[in-house]
């Protein structure tokens, strides 16, 4: 598991196209294009990936030194801001537009940051243009990559030259044994206040106000002689609401605090329940393949909000499909009723997260099933399964060897892991299954 989604900051002087190559590598058209300088100010895709590899992308307001423009200042510190968070960097010019004053200064500000770096000249939509991207050899940030973001030209070359200089962290267990949990949730559900609770500490800052915690908190404590790492992260907003900067980065910092982690606490609040947001974030948890705990914080407040544990439950059960068997938990932060379940439950779903399933048992479970309901035939073909493996836990990833897996329907591929569910229950655990074509 990869315990480090990269962060990929895309930085430049105003209206160099960043925008642009933004929407192209996030897939779709997610910031605003325009020919006005300094149109964008900062946005962030989840979920922007590269031959496989997914990272963060950040698209950051144009640097261009504007002595005594308050917003100018802070658009610069949001950029600096950017930088400190990013893993690697692509520093964006201008080709049709030539070097500029603006193009030396965010070039240094990128050397000062001791980021791994490509320097991409957009808008090369011409062989002329591309002779013209040498003239950026003067800025000493390495060879200019000719691209255009608009016609797509030249961003696999880029996109290369990127990952070679940022290798992609193999997968592998945390060293220290600490299982990672990280506590996630919609601003003011009372993260902080669980996480206070939980740790027995006041490192977090607890407020009504929503959007008090910036950053993510380690917290390692033990419990029943296992190592639990809490991380509180700040809080997930809907996009159209993040107006702020640092609000942005936080979101940053939360699927990251996601992508760290063994199991994933998502908090809901008794008083809202649960919103398009929480399932949004529940989407989050489940793209990472994550372990995941439903929490609904603030019961004490449930007989004046007239509501019970079996009309909450079947609500959880109708919005998060995609966590089966997942443990849902009532609790108050405030009075701590409940808080002592959290720590059993963690450790729950992450033996279910890192389950090992002995070969015969798996064999056995799986061609029961097969056979009390094959593959439906496809045409005048059947498609045949012929052996199963697992291949890894964390999360519990299985390797069917197939005749034909491609006409393997998606409903029996559920069915398949719904008996596998019955069988060894994986509880608020994600199953990976892989249908391989088999060995000859």
């Amino acid at each position: 598991m990869n315990s480090h989604l990269p962060v990929i900051a895309i930085v430049g002087r105003p209206n160099v196209g960043k925008s642009t190559l933004y929407n192209r590598l996030a897939g779709r058209r997610m910031a605003i294009v325009s020919d006005i300088p300094g149109t964008t100010r900062d946005r962030v895709s989840m979920d922007a990936e590269w031959n496989g590899i997914r990272f963060l992308l950040v698209d950051t307001g144009g640097i261009e030194d504007r002595p005594g423009d308050l917003l100018w200042q802070d658009v610069r510190a949001q950029t600096a801001r950017a930088l400190a968070d990013a893993d690697a960097v692509i520093l964006v010019v201008d080709a049709a537009a030539g070097i500029s004053p603006g193009d030396s200064e965010a070039a240094d500000l990128v050397r000062r940051a001791g980021k791994p770096y490509v320097l991409a000249a957009n808008k090369g939509d011409n062989p002329m243009r591309e002779i013209a991207a040498t003239e950026f050899y003067q800025l000493g940030a390495g060879d200019p990559i000719s691209i255009s973001a608009y016609h797509d030209r030249g961003i696999y070359d880029l996109m290369e030259r990127l990952f070679q200089l940022l290798p992609v962290e193999p997968g592998g267990e945390d060293p220290s044994g600490s299982i990672r949990v990280a506590l996630i949730g919609r601003p003011n559900v009372g993260k902080s206040a669980l996480f206070n609770a939980l740790t027995g500490e006041e490192r977090a800052i607890v407020s009504p106000i929503p959007g008090t915690t910036r950053d993510s908190i380690d917290s390692q404590f033990e419990f029943e002689g296992h190592d639990l790492t809490f991380l509180d992260t700040a809080g997930l907003r809907r996009r159209g609401k993040a107006d702020e900067e640092l609000e942005k980065y936080s979101v940053i910092r939360t699927i990251g605090a996601i992508e760290r982690s063994h199991v994933c606490v998502l908090l809901l609040d008794a008083t809202e329940l649960i919103t398009a947001q929480d399932t949004h974030i529940g989407g989050y948890i489940n793209e990472a393949s994550r372990a995941a705990i439903i929490v609904v914080n603030k019961w004490d407040l449930a007989r004046q909000l007239k509501l019970d544990r079996k009309m909450v439950t079947a609500g959880v059960d109708a919005r998060f499909k995609f966590f089966p068997g997942v443990p849902l938990l009532f609790t108050s932060a405030l009075t701590g009723d409940g808080v002592e379940q959290v720590p059993r439950a963690v450790l729950d779903v992450w033996a279910q997260f890192s389950k090992q399933l002995g070969r015969d048992e798996l064999s056995k479970a799986v061609f029961e099933a097969i056979g009390n309901n094959p593959p439906p035939t496809q045409g005048t073909v059947r498609p045949r399964i012929f052996r199963v493996k697992q291949t890894r836990t964390s999360p519990p990833t299985f390797e069917f060897s197939s005749r034909h897996p491609e006409l393997i329907h998606f409903s029996y591929r559920r069915y398949l892991e719904n008996r596998l569910r019955d069988a060894f229950s994986f509880a608020g655990s994600p199953i990976r299954m892989q249908f391989v074509p088999r060995d000859e």
